[in-house]
């Protein structure tokens, strides 16, 4: 580290394969990624800072005219699957997480524990999440669907459905393991939850009480 400095380029370009189809000859993964889940993931500071930028002042890629004709009539846009952790106490409190200030989503509002699907099952995520951000541990046949929030922030927004499952048992206390994400695990009583909160998180713990399956948000 002796201030020596060195030039590096990064080179930008655009393609639309499906990384799983790829015959890797070094490292261990490749998938896509949206800007805004980057902050999630391990990586160098300067790495994130450069990718962010380069997506804030590119210009998104027009699609495909088949694409873009199928999408005007909401055929085949998709959808990214949000999956959430319900938890309740003995005492009927709910498990909620106070999210990092600095998050990419949602940064200072308390929120269920929560992730993106990734090549896997649902449950599988959830699972995975619980024992990822708060060190818990979770059988999936201990698992059942609680709630579904389908919605879109933006009539432009990528939509979303959210799944919340509720874990009738598990084993552990909610620690934070990923203190980038999440600064502090607590139970909240459901008629008097933490502001701010999340808002699709509360309307989804008031149907989850009211015995509600299904939701909407932000379709007009």
């Amino acid at each position: 580290m002796d201030g020596t400095t060195v030039p590096v380029a990064v080179h930008a370009g655009r393609w639309n394969g499906d990384p799983a189809e790829l015959t890797l000859t070094e490292g261990v993964m490749l998938h896509w990624f949206a800007p805004e889940d980057l902050p999630r993931l391990r990586m160098s500071r300067s790495t994130l800072d450069l990718v962010l930028r380069h997506a804030a002042e590119a210009e998104p890629p027009p699609p495909p005219p088949a694409t873009a004709a199928r999408a005007a009539h909401g055929t085949t846009v998709p959808h990214i699957i949000g999956v959430h952790l319900y938890l309740e106490d003995a005492d009927g409190r709910v498990l909620l997480g106070l999210r990092h200030p600095e998050s990419a989503y949602a940064g200072g509002v308390h929120h269920f524990l929560a992730g993106h699907c990734e090549r896997e099952s649902a449950v599988a995520c959830l699972v995975r999440e619980a024992a990822e951000e708060a060190g818990l541990v979770i059988d999936p046949a201990d698992v059942e669907f609680a709630h579904a929030v389908h919605l879109t922030d933006t009539p432009q927004a990528q939509p979303r459905l959210q799944l919340v499952f509720r874990a009738r048992h598990w084993q552990g206390t909610p620690e934070v393991l990923e203190p980038d994400r999440c600064v502090g695990w607590d139970w909240w009583h459901p008629d008097d939850l933490p502001e701010p909160i999340v808002p699709y998180a509360r309307a989804a713990i008031g149907s989850i009480r009211a015995g509600v399956p299904y939701s909407e948000l932000g379709w007009e």
